[in-house]
C-alpha cells in the first residue's frame, strides 16, 4: 500500500487542528502532533472524507479509532514532557501511539486483540513509528517494564485497575475513561510522594470497554 499524504491532507488537517482548538485544547505540543499525524493512513480509501472529521469511526473487531478530540484531550491532561516513560493501554489503531511518539516519548503500548496488534504492529514502523508492542491484558498492565512516567488508557474500565496505580512512578499521571460500558467519567490520578493518589474528574465519554482481569471479563 502506498501512503500519500498530499497538500489537500495536509490542509484537511489544519482544519482539524482548528477544531479541536476552538474546543479548548491548548497545548501546542498536542496540536502540533495532531497536525503532523496522517489519519487518513488509518481508513480504508472508501472512508477517507471521515478521515478528518472530529468523530470516532470504526476499525473493525468492534473497535474504533478515537475521536481526534478525545485523543488531544487525554493527551493533554497527562502534561507529556519529552522523555517520559509512557505505557499506552489499547493501542487500537495506533493513532494515539503516534501522537505520543510524536511527542518524543519512549512508548509501550499494549492490545489485547490480536488481529488488531498483529495489523498494527506491521503498519506502524511502515509509517515510521515504532513504539514497544505488547500483545495482553492491559488491564494487568506491563509490570515488568513498569515504573511509568504516564499511563494512558483508551477503552471504559468498571474501576482503575490497581496494577496500573502501582506502576506508576512517583509524581506520575494516569489517565483513564471510568464507568459503565456505555458511558465513562473521565479521570486523571497523579501519584503524590507520599504514595497518596490525587484524582481530578473530568467530563463523560463514551469509550469501547477495557478487556481483562481487572477490566471487563470477555
Amino acid at each position: 500500500m502506498t501512503l500519500e499524504d498530499s497538500y489537500k491532507h495536509r490542509g484537511l488537517r489544519k482544519g482539524l487542528v482548528k477544531i479541536i482548538t476552538e474546543k479548548g485544547i491548548k497545548d501546542p505540543r498536542v496540536l502540533a502532533a495532531v497536525g503532523k499525524v496522517p489519519r487518513h493512513f488509518f481508513f480504508d480509501k472508501a472512508f477517507l472524507e471521515h478521515a478528518y472529521q472530529d468523530k470516532a469511526f470504526p476499525i473493525g473487531e468492534g473497535q474504533t479509532i478515537s475521536q481526534p478530540y478525545t485523543v488531544a484531550f487525554q493527551t493533554e491532561k497527562l502534561e507529556i514532557n519529552p522523555k517520559d516513560k509512557v505505557l499506552e493501554i489499547g493501542t487500537g489503531s495506533g493513532y494515539q501511539a503516534c501522537i505520543l511518539l510524536e511527542m518524543g516519548v519512549q512508548l509501550y503500548t499494549i492490545e489485547y486483540n490480536e488481529v488488531l496488534y498483529q495489523r498494527v504492529k506491521k503498519f506502524l514502523p511502515s509509517m515510521g513509528y515504532k513504539p514497544h508492542f505488547f500483545l495482553g491484558d492491559g488491564s494487568r498492565g506491563i509490570p515488568h517494564k513498569a515504573p511509568f512516567d504516564k499511563i494512558l488508557v483508551t477503552a471504559g474500565a468498571p474501576s482503575v485497575p490497581k496494577a496500573l496505580i502501582e506502576q506508576l512512578n512517583t509524581g506520575g499521571k494516569l489517565i483513564i475513561p471510568v464507568g459503565d460500558k456505555n458511558t465513562q467519567q473521565m479521570l486523571l490520578l497523579e501519584k503524590l510522594p507520599d504514595n497518596k493518589i490525587r484524582k481530578t474528574r473530568f467530563d463523560y465519554f463514551s469509550f469501547v470497554p477495557l478487556l481483562g482481569e481487572q477490566g471487563w471479563r470477555g
